[in-house]
């Protein structure tokens, strides 16, 4: 995942949390239900980029012990 792509999750999740206080202050139940689904969102994405990360070092490694014998 791209330091960009990172920023941009993290300002999604902090939008969400945002919207979700602002929603339960005002009593807008569909504006804090919406901040609530952008962070899931943020969530998810993150969980997402994990395993993309920890199945593209285990594939290097995997490559990288083949090419050693």
């Amino acid at each position: 995942m791209s330091a960009s792509d990172e920023l941009k999750n993290k300002a999604e999740d902090l939008g969400g949390q945002a919207k979700e206080k602002v929603g339960d202050a005002t009593g807008n139940d569909s504006l804090q239900n919406e901040g609530r689904a952008d962070q899931v969102k943020s969530e998810i994405k993150d969980k997402a980029n994990d395993v993309k990360e920890k199945v593209s070092d285990a594939a290097n490694k995997l490559l990288g012990d083949a090419g050693d014998k």
